[in-house]
C-alpha cells in the first residue's frame, strides 16, 4: 500500500505540469545581437521597467522574475545598484477575438485584463450552432533588451510571442512568463536575426 502511495505522489507533479501547459501554444522567438560581440561576458545586471508598464504590479514582477531566472542560469548576477548591464523587460497581453476575424483587439499592457466585443448579443434558436463561435485566444508578447550601462550600447535584444486559450490553465501570467523567458533565452545568444518556433 505504501508503495502505491509513493508512486502516486511521484506522479502528481507530472500531472500538474500537464494541466498547466494545456492550452498553451508554441513560442515564436527572434534574437538580435552584435555579431562581433556575440560572446559577451556575463556580468552584473539591473532590470529596468519601461515607464508604460506598472513596475510594482504582480504581473510585471512575474515577467521580471522569469527573465532574471534565465539570466542567472547563464551566469549573470542580479544587482540592486550599479551594474555592468541594464536589462529592459517589456510585456503585453492581448485578446485575439474570432469575432474580429482573428485580429488582436485593444491591447492591455502590463495588466491582467483584456477587452473586446466577444460574446455580446449572442442568441439561441432554430438553425443556430449551439456549440457557439470559437472562444477567443490570448496573445502574449515579451521583449528583453540588454545594454551596457557604461555607454547605453545595446548588446542583445530578443522578442517572443505566443497564444493561449482564454480561461485555460495555461492562461496565467506567471506560467506564461516562465515558458516565454525559457524559450527566449534557449541557446543564448541565439542566431542573429533568425526567427524560430519553440514548442
Amino acid at each position: 500500500m505504501s508503495h502505491i502511495k509513493l508512486v502516486s505522489a511521484a506522479l502528481m507533479p507530472l500531472a500538474l505540469l500537464a494541466c498547466t501547459t494545456a492550452g498553451s501554444g508554441p513560442v515564436d522567438v527572434t534574437r538580435f545581437h552584435r555579431a562581433n560581440e556575440v560572446t559577451m561576458a556575463p556580468g552584473s545586471y539591473r532590470i529596468e521597467t519601461p515607464s508604460q508598464y506598472a513596475a510594482g504590479s504582480l504581473e510585471a514582477s512575474a515577467w521580471n522574475q522569469a527573465v532574471a531566472a534565465e539570466l542567472n542560469k547563464l551566469g549573470f548576477t542580479q544587482a540592486s545598484g550599479t551594474a555592468t548591464y541594464s536589462v529592459t523587460v517589456g510585456h503585453a497581453r492581448t485578446m485575439i477575438d474570432p469575432a474580429l476575424g482573428g485580429r488582436r483587439s485593444p491591447v492591455s499592457v502590463g495588466v491582467g485584463g483584456s477587452t473586446g466585443s466577444y460574446g455580446s448579443g449572442v442568441g439561441l434558436g432554430v438553425g443556430i450552432n449551439l456549440s457557439g463561435p470559437p472562444k477567443p485566444r490570448i496573445g502574449y508578447d515579451l521583449s528583453v533588451r540588454i545594454s551596457r550601462s557604461a555607454d547605453k550600447e545595446v548588446m542583445w535584444e530578443g522578442r517572443a510571442s505566443t497564444e493561449t486559450k482564454k480561461g485555460s490553465a495555461a492562461d496565467q501570467p506567471n506560467l506564461i512568463a516562465t515558458k516565454m523567458a525559457q524559450s527566449l533565452f534557449k541557446g543564448f545568444p541565439g542566431e542573429n536575426g533568425k526567427s524560430i518556433r519553440i514548442p
